[in-house]
């Protein structure tokens, strides 16, 4: 009975912890960020060019990455491309630096995934095309003798990729589609985040059958019900059967705008909270660096990583005392380049200073004109409304918080 309660209070303890407590997996090395729960949680994206355009590519790996990308991947859907990502390599060396690359490889992709995987820190394929045929529409069902067919041409082109990672070092994906299961596992699982699972599990007991355990999952889906569901599930099997490898999230053709941002939010944001997921994708059909800054904000958010200013702000009402938006505006524009603060701008003395309490600086409203600064819990100086955001800057420069923009 004693230890049925003291279960019971673990169990209360982490649901209603602030602490996220990360699923434990393995490290695996890209090109060497460590992807893992001893690791950060790694930001990645997708450039969008041909890669047989070797010029643009080089450009484009080249934005990503210096807008705070920490791995990129590239498609290769052809041995010429290919032999065109070990160019795109050497231009990055020799012209800038070396930045992780990932190589998507598709539709039959064995012997592509051979001659890319000598360029690359990592090969990501999607079990629902590794070995692809058109489905039948007028197939009915799949026989016991098709199903091992199927599997036992799997192991045939798989194992060569695995047997040249392991040599190599180099990290493998796994990376299942919602929108593209094979055919046999739709017969036999359904669309569902169970057949994902299955998918990505056959693949799985092959490497682990090699003793190749350079392994990152990724089971998206476009709509966050299906992702979350499969992403726990996924984990879940893992760890009874286990396997403790690392986590890629994200929600696939999130969209665009706002939308496509609150998508990936919903997704990444609650199973990062669950203590899932070790390396993140947001992807928008918009310009791929603008994924980066949703994707540390997401990051930022569940606590995760701190990469710039947490600003904490009322919604105001008829108690605040100046232009609640109008200086916000004035804080950000003044102190977003640092990192690592928590700025508080609140509209009135009822609520800020509680509210505020975790912050390093506060900046509230202490009446008609007058403005109260504070660090931390601690009401520092009060000064003029105009002259705010000015002793602002400078209380944080008495700490020695403060760098100048562009240092």
């Amino acid at each position: 009975m004693l230890s049925t309660i003291e279960d019971n209070n673990d169990l209360l303890s982490r649901r209603y912890s602030t602490q996220i407590h990360r699923r434990k997996t393995c490290s695996v090395i890209v090109g060497g960020i460590g992807i893992g729960s001893e690791h950060p949680v790694s930001v990645q994206s997708m450039i969008n060019e041909d890669t047989l355009d070797i010029d643009s590519s080089t450009a484009a790996i080249r934005r990503l990455h210096e807008v705070g990308c920490e791995i990129v991947r590239l498609t290769v859907p052809s041995l010429s491309h290919a032999k065109a990502v070990g160019e795109i390599k050497n231009r990055l060396e020799k012209t800038y630096m070396h930045v992780p690359l990932v190589a998507d490889v598709h539709h039959n992709g064995m012997k592509i995934a051979l001659e890319v995987a000598k360029h690359v820190d990592k090969v990501r394929i999607n079990p629902g095309l590794f070995v692809f045929s058109q489905p039948d529409p007028n197939r009915t069902e799949f026989s016991k003798e098709e199903i091992e067919s199927i599997k036992d041409k799997i192991v045939d082109n798989f194992k060569p990729i695995v047997n040249t990672l392991k040599q190599q070092n180099k990290a493998l994906r796994i990376g299942v589609n919602h929108g593209s299961l094979a055919e046999r596992m739709l017969f036999q699982f359904g669309d569902t985040p169970l057949g994902m699972v299955e998918s990505a599990m056959e693949f799985i007991r092959i490497c682990d059958s090699l003793d190749f355990h350079n392994i990152i999952i990724s089971m998206k889906a476009s709509r966050p019900p299906v992702m979350l569901a499969a992403y726990r599930l996924m984990a879940d099997t893992m760890d009874k059967e286990g396997y403790n490898y690392p986590l890629h999230l994200g929600v696939t053709e999130a969209g665009d705008g706002d939308y496509g941002r609150i998508k990936s939010t919903v997704g990444i944001g609650t199973l990062l909270s669950e203590g899932i997921g070790d390396t993140i994708r947001v992807s928008l059909t918009e310009a791929p660096e603008k994924e980066i800054p949703v994707a540390y904000s997401i990051l930022q958010t569940v606590g995760l990583r701190k990469t710039m200013v947490e600003y904490i702000s009322c919604p105001s009402c008829g108690r605040t005392l100046f232009n609640l938006e109008e200086v916000v505006a004035k804080v950000r524009d003044a102190t977003n380049h640092l990192t690592g603060l928590d700025i508080a701008v609140m509209g009135c003395i009822v609520n800020g200073p509680g509210e505020m309490a975790d912050a390093d600086y506060g900046y509230v409203g202490k009446g008609k004109g007058i403005i109260a600064l504070y660090r931390g819990r601690e009401e520092i100086r009060k000064v003029a409304e105009e002259d705010g955001v000015t002793a602002l800057i400078d209380l944080i420069k008495e700490d020695g918080k403060w760098i100048e923009p562009g240092e």
